[in-house]
């Protein structure tokens, strides 16, 4: 009967500390990774169309064939600038916070 009593205990017990770390900074993962790729899908898309229409078309007067190719050069830069971003932000993820001077 001890036995029984003292595993029902253990189960209604809460997690350890390292568990919900470990928990935390997944969620802080997911989040990240969701933000990121919502900004890859309509960040290169509205600037491509924006650019198209506004800028190349629309201030610079160029045919619609130019701006077609100039649009898209700016939804690649895009591209990469998202990926960059999403690089530098993975990378500095698991770092400490704090930047003290190491003797």
């Amino acid at each position: 009967m001890d036995g029984s009593m003292k595993a029902s205990l253990d189960a209604s017990a809460p997690p350890p500390q390292y568990f919900r770390g470990n928990e935390s900074s997944l969620v802080s993962a997911l989040k990240t990774l969701l933000f990121f790729t919502i900004l890859m899908v309509t960040l290169p898309i509205g600037l491509y169309f924006a650019s198209k229409a506004y800028i190349f078309e629309g201030s610079m007067k160029m045919s619609s064939s130019d701006s077609y190719f100039y649009a898209a050069i700016v939804a690649v830069l895009a591209v990469h600038v998202v990926l960059a971003l999403f690089v530098y932000v993975a990378w500095n993820e698991g770092a400490p916070k704090g930047k003290g001077k190491h003797d």
